[in-house]
């Protein structure tokens, strides 16, 4: 028992401030994120296609932005730097989109964009920075870490979702952006724990003069806050990613592979060749995941039986809440089991859970399909919904935390910050992917509803759920054949 409480409470205190830092940066990103795709249907009309592509490219570019923000990060500002601006700047998103314009919801998306691309790969990467390369609790504190994730989520999702969805709209944007004023409180009261970890790598280098004759770190921040007039007419005009995004992939990866074949040595390289490996499969994992988001929250009001949760009004709180929630009751566990297992060495090793997140998917989604089999008029019974949840909860608590774990063990310590970043436009492709499979879903509708009868529309959810199920599968088999060969590159690391 001693041991199991040790994966828990066994960590250093920093974690902790972090871990609040971050639940309550991440109770305003899923607070938003609840309202985005039923906003966009129910209050702009916008049909599905285009909901779901807007909400695909706005995840796209909320998770390439640490590519650039962990960049800066390494090079110039530090990570506490970064993770301060960034929070500001997305307070600053949310209250922008409690305004009642159409023109104000785009550009608090290119807040958020910017503000995302500053906080979130830097405050990962601090927490690598709290253990040494094969500490074993390594892997149980980014689990914690994650649960912090979840806690927020799961208040935002159910708080925002239920305000926007029956208070008002504008309002659970607002709300969004009080709770990430809170997180910076508190990351700002705790920063003393860190003992100097995430500070600028040259301080001289931050007073310097820019090309614009101003400080770098103000010159940085001023050019950063012009790039959100661009996120938001990107938006607005979201078929222009297709021409910006894909090009920014292969650049991205070839930027990787010559940093892994011109600064470090051979070892280093391959540990590098097995975290890109698991980057790439991550761009399939979250495309179907990060359904949840986008069709999922349409699915759960349209062919979801609510009414033990008071009925389809409560769409958003209980779509966006279902997920955190079973992922909060899990991560204690999955992070007890982790130094439990590998204290009898049985623990798997990394793409060996990546492996299991993938099955676990395939399993998630034939949950969806197979309540689909015990619908009324159409109307799935909640439990299939919550089951189905249950199995992408334990997939993404296999890869995620996982995932970021990996990258602090395997990138080289100047390029921690780059890899973070790439670990993230991965998720960015994946948000792109979800945004298309998506609307692969979309239904005829006017004035937000749509005009097809819940069996017709079942039909259509069921049969996308169903190929990403194959595919899932496949994915995960896949994944567990390569284990050998990425072990080898990994050089002991587990």
């Amino acid at each position: 028992m001693a041991k199991l409480l040790d994966g828990i409470t066994g960590h250093p205190k920093a974690l902790y401030m972090l871990f609040f830092t971050e639940m309550w940066e991440r109770f305003t990103f899923y607070g938003m994120r609840a309202l985005l795709i039923l906003f966009m249907t129910s209050q702009l009309f916008y049909p599905d296609a285009k909901a779901n592509h807007i909400y695909g490219s706005y995840q796209a570019l909320v998770y390439a932005m640490p590519l650039f923000g962990g960049m800066l990060a390494d090079r110039l500002l530090g990570f506490r730097r970064s993770i301060l601006f960034g929070g500001v700047v997305m307070a600053l998103g949310s209250f922008v989109m409690a305004i009642p314009s159409e023109i104000a919801f785009y550009v608090g998306m290119g807040f958020i964009v910017v503000g995302n691309g500053f906080f979130k790969p830097n405050i990962s990467s601090i927490v690598g920075k709290l253990y040494a390369e094969n500490d074993p609790r390594r892997d149980a504190g980014f689990s914690l870490f994650y649960m912090g994730i979840n806690i927020g989520a799961l208040a935002g999702g159910l708080i925002c979702g239920y305000i926007g969805q029956n208070i008002n709209w504008h309002l659970g944007f607002g709300v969004a952006g009080l709770f990430m004023i809170i997180g910076l409180i508190v990351f700002n009261m705790g920063k003393h724990l860190l003992e100097g970890k995430g500070d600028a790598p040259d301080d001289a280098a931050l007073t310097k003069p820019s090309f614009i004759g101003l400080r770098q770190d103000w010159s940085t921040f001023i050019l950063s806050l012009l790039c959100i007039p661009v996120f938001a007419f990107t938006l607005w005009h979201y078929e222009v990613m297709d021409y910006v995004f894909n090009p920014l992939g292969i650049i991205a990866l070839v930027y990787l592979l010559y940093l892994a074949f011109t600064q470090v040595d051979k070892a280093a390289r391959q540990k590098m060749f097995a975290a890109i490996v698991m980057i790439l499969f991550s761009v399939l994992f979250w495309g179907f995941y990060e359904q949840a988001g986008g069709s999922l929250n349409l699915y759960a009001l349209r062919n979801v039986d609510l009414s033990a949760f008071g009925g389809q009004d409560t769409a958003a709180a209980v779509n966006n809440s279902v997920n955190p929630l079973l992922v909060i009751l899990l991560s204690p566990v999955f992070a007890a089991l982790w130094v439990w297992l590998s204290s009898r060495r049985m623990e798997p090793n990394t793409p060996m859970k990546f492996g299991l997140a993938f099955l676990q998917l395939a399993l998630g989604f034939y949950m969806f399909i197979l309540g689909s089999k015990f619908a009324d008029n159409g109307m799935v019974p909640v439990l299939y919904f919550v089951l189905g949840y249950m199995f992408l909860s334990s997939g993404e608590l296999c890869l995620s935390p996982i995932g970021l774990s990996m990258i602090t063990k395997l990138s080289p310590a100047k390029l921690v910050g780059m890899m973070m970043g790439a670990w993230f436009l991965a998720s960015a492709f994946g948000q792109f992917v979800a945004g298309k499979v998506g609307a692969m879903m979309a239904m005829p509708t006017v004035d937000g509803e749509t005009t097809l009868p819940p069996m017709e529309s079942l039909v259509i959810y069921s049969g996308v759920f169903q190929d990403i199920a194959y595919i899932s599968l496949g994915a995960g088999v896949i994944m567990l054949l390569l284990t050998p060969v990425l072990k080898k590159w990994m050089h002991g690391i587990h």
